[in-house]
């Protein structure tokens, strides 16, 4: 197979979707791979690296798209990247359908098969793919929040940590998932006082059961949510429901009550976000404020950390990427249920509930279009 890698063109996105490390892989597998011109140069792997592990440097993503019969990403295709796309290619990325009307339509329109990270699971019901960015994105969401509760960025002036003599910052973590336990932790390491709310008492017993006494933990109730949010200095939103868009947790009356200066980072924004006020933002602009809480909305967070990101998020694609690779799309998905919990739009049919739901669409059970 002729596995394709195009340089990411989203606003400072300098991952990459495969290493050459991978690279060299899937050449030892009897894969041929085309890599565009720079396309990891960012984050210290020039074309010298890729050409020593047997890719091929191509000029354009033109011509990885043109030329490849798989196509490995990182974030999802931009507008341009989609219209490149054609029936018989397989891309594996992120995509994050549910909040993404025009994506989802373009993808149907270009018959591709669209498998996408966030979705592939484990044999525990887990997402593998999608957990080494939310261990990032969770690390991160406290740096990014401890920065916007900064005076000189709109934030009221704490120190998450304080001082003796001085309040610690109270952190609220919303989803006590892979993102919402990183979180955790890196807030408990700053000192902050932190309180963890989740809908699942199995989640909830296994953060006791890490933190201790260092974490409150408290089930997900309106009343709960709104009383810790009214008495947080930083909220992280961290909830998750695969493929589909993420609740609302907190509403614009909400966030007009909250104290000033206090701080929102949203690391679900990628699927729609769970704060009303909520809207995506980039590393150029990575903040505004609504009725004086600062939000931070971006929505490739991992990207400002990319090479450890890039290494990290490898790791996990690499096996799946050489399974599609050694077997072809169809007969791994057939092969691997895992991998087909991944596929969500094949040759033109949407094959993920979640993602037919959000926009009104039928869906159809992937393995029923498999087996025809």
């Amino acid at each position: 197979m002729l596995v394709g890698v195009p340089k990411e063109i989203k606003n400072h996105e300098y991952r990459v979707g495969l290493l050459p490390s991978g690279v060299r892989e899937l050449v030892h597998h009897g894969h041929s791979v085309v890599v565009e011109n720079n396309a990891g140069a960012q984050i210290g792997f020039d074309n010298a690296s890729y050409l020593d592990a047997g890719a091929e440097i191509v000029e354009s993503a033109d011509a990885v798209f043109e030329r490849a019969n798989m196509v490995v990403k990182v974030k999802e295709p931009q507008a341009i990247e989609r219209s490149m796309l054609h029936e018989s290619q397989t891309l594996f990325t992120y995509l994050h359908l549910a909040p993404d009307l025009p994506q989802t339509q373009d993808l149907l329109n270009s018959g591709a098969t669209c498998i996408a990270y966030e979705t592939v699971t484990d044999a525990r019901g887990r997402l593998p793919l999608l957990a080494p960015m939310s261990e990032v994105a969770g690390r991160m969401s406290v740096q990014a929040g401890a920065m916007c509760l900064e005076k000189s960025h709109g934030g009221s002036g704490m120190l998450l940590g304080g001082v003796p003599g001085t309040h610690q910052g109270r952190v609220l973590i919303l989803g006590g998932g892979v993102v919402g336990q990183n979180a955790a932790q890196m807030a408990i390491g700053l000192g902050a006082n932190v309180t963890i709310i989740d809908r699942s008492l199995d989640v909830l017993r296994e953060i006791d059961a890490r933190f201790g006494n260092r974490v409150q933990t408290l089930y997900s109730t309106r009343e709960a949510i709104t009383a810790e949010a009214l008495a947080a200095d930083l909220i992280i939103g961290a909830v998750l429901v695969p493929g589909a868009s993420a609740p609302k947790l907190i509403n614009r009356d909400l966030v007009t009550q909250m104290k000033q200066g206090s701080v929102m980072v949203d690391v679900a924004i990628d699927q729609g976000g769970c704060f009303e006020t909520s809207r995506p933002t980039t590393h150029d602009d990575p903040t505004y404020i609504v009725d004086g809480v600062v939000h931070y909305c971006v929505a490739n967070m991992p990207g400002a950390v990319a090479r450890t990101s890039a290494a990290a998020l490898n790791n996990a694609t690499l096996p799946f990427v050489l399974e599609l690779a050694d077997k072809g799309a169809e007969t791994a998905m057939r092969n691997n249920p895992h991998l087909l919990h991944g596929l969500n739009v094949y040759h033109g049919h949407i094959t993920n509930a979640h993602v037919g739901e959000a926009h009104g669409m039928d869906f159809v059970e992937p393995e029923i279009l498999l087996a025809a």
